[in-house]
């Protein structure tokens, strides 16, 4: 079974026992500080370890967290430790995530500028993201490329939007390669 199903069956859990228990908000900070932690290459890279002994790892989990996050968190570690499944709380934490944005209905998008955008800009882009994902909330994680000429490339779900220089460039191109005037002789 691929990591991902097992990491999303563990979210799914984790999840009911949050709203179960009226943890939801503690357990999604957790969840993030978790994510934000695995961010350090050397502390991913002692999770994935083969060689470094669970428990030792089960003790590093705790010396980290123990405390400091939830009771029902904790017990996710503790688990996931108990069963040698260390290397998977990485994508437990990023997956819930997106579980969490599910569960209170918030849509995600993602915007591509070359220059960072005004509260004005930023108000107007969510407005559009909320009518095309029928979203009441809106999570907008904004990219900037600076080897963009201008415009922007919006992706809300399975949806992109380009209005780039760059692929209306790529549009014209196109367009003038299908020249109807010249007839190809062959």
């Amino acid at each position: 079974m691929s990591d991902f199903r097992v990491a999303s069956r563990y979210v799914k859990s984790l999840l009911s026992l949050a709203v179960e228990q009226g943890a939801v908000e503690e357990v999604h900070n957790d969840m993030n500080l978790f994510a934000r932690t695995c961010e350090n290459k050397e502390f991913a890279a002692m999770l994935q370890s083969p060689v470094i002994p669970h428990d030792k790892k089960r003790i590093i989990l705790e010396l980290l967290f123990k405390g400091k996050v939830h009771s029902l968190t904790m017990a996710i570690i503790e688990i996931l430790t108990r069963k040698n499944r260390e290397p998977l709380l990485s994508s437990i934490a990023k997956e819930f995530h997106t579980a969490y944005n599910e569960y209170k209905g918030i849509g995600k998008a993602t915007i591509t500028t070359a220059v960072p955008l005004d509260a004005a800009l930023r108000a107007e882009v969510e407005k559009i993201v909320k009518q095309l994902s029928s979203k009441s909330q809106v999570e907008l994680q904004e990219k900037i490329d600076k080897d963009m000429i201008g415009g922007f490339v919006l992706n809300v779900g399975d949806r992109q939007i380009d209005t780039s220089i760059q692929n209306k460039l790529k549009a014209l191109k196109l367009k003038f390669s299908e020249n109807p005037y010249i007839k190809d002789f062959r």
